[in-house]
């Protein structure tokens, strides 16, 4: 859902950027958009581009009981990804080559991907891709 506090982040999404806040007072990156700092509590907040590669730590493969109004995206895989900057945070899992995503395997690399935009309007998600070794 797009409030205010998060419309940057998904407009960001839409242009292909992935980005986080970050602290103006103490520098801490902080994921998800909040109204203050983690760290401080300092409401001193702006955004901050990050590269996207991280380490994906876990993720299902959702092929039954999808949420109200994604039955149509089975099947599709989300994960928890810890950026190389330090936040974490869930996103979607583009498929290998074959369609399936049977290379993934937790402790793996996986780099930012951007998805068109009109994908980000109607799934407003970032998706992470294997790094290529």
């Amino acid at each position: 859902m797009m409030t205010d506090l998060t419309v940057d982040y998904y407009e960001s999404l839409g242009r292909g950027q992935l980005v986080v806040q970050e602290c103006g007072d103490c520098g801490a990156l902080i994921m998800y958009p909040r109204y203050r700092c983690t760290e401080c509590f300092s409401s001193n907040l702006g955004w901050r581009q990050v590269e996207g590669g991280g380490i994906l730590h876990s993720f299902t493969i959702m092929r039954l009981g999808a949420p109200s109004g994604y039955e149509a995206d089975l099947p599709y895989a989300v994960g928890i990804v810890k950026l190389d900057e330090g936040p974490q945070l869930l996103g979607r899992l583009w498929p290998g080559e074959d369609g399936t995503w049977d290379d993934y395997v937790c402790d793996a690399r996986v780099t930012f991907k951007s998805a068109p935009a009109a994908d980000v309007a109607s799934r407003p998600a970032p998706w992470f891709e294997r790094a290529k070794s």
